[in-house]
């Protein structure tokens, strides 16, 4: 099923792979700051060495900077690519509804279609959106 879903990403595969990749560059960054402040702490404010602080605020500063980028970053793409993703989904799905002869169509009733193409393909475009940013 996952493998059917996934071949509405089609060309949205670029940002796809660009959110999980800034996610990780994000968390990266996450882990190194504190380590920074732990260095500040140890080898500046207890040894009173007013460069080592400056230099290092300063690190702390530019990490946190490139952190809300690649944040800011995955959000983009992720955003990017969920809303690609569904929007070929709802496309290939009402393409398949098109298919079908009329007594198919009798079946299922104007709001039950309808549900599926909006709500239905909203709460997929959310989880895979969470799953790339995962």
């Amino acid at each position: 099923m996952v493998r059917k879903l996934l071949r509405s990403v089609r060309e949205y595969k670029t940002s796809s792979l660009l959110a999980p990749l800034f996610v990780t560059c994000e968390v990266i960054l996450e882990v190194i700051i504190p380590m920074l402040m732990a260095n500040l702490i140890d080898f500046g404010i207890e040894a009173g060495n007013m460069q080592y602080i400056l230099k290092m605020g300063l690190a702390l500063v530019i990490c946190c900077i490139v952190s809300l980028t690649f944040g800011a970053l995955s959000g983009k793409y992720a955003a990017v690519a969920s809303a690609g993703f569904a929007k070929n989904l709802r496309e290939d799905m009402y393409n398949k509804v098109q298919e079908y002869s009329f007594s198919n169509i009798d079946k299922f009733s104007t709001a039950s279609i309808v549900t599926r193409l909006t709500t239905d393909i909203t709460n997929i475009q959310n989880a895979y959106m969470m799953s790339i940013r995962v």
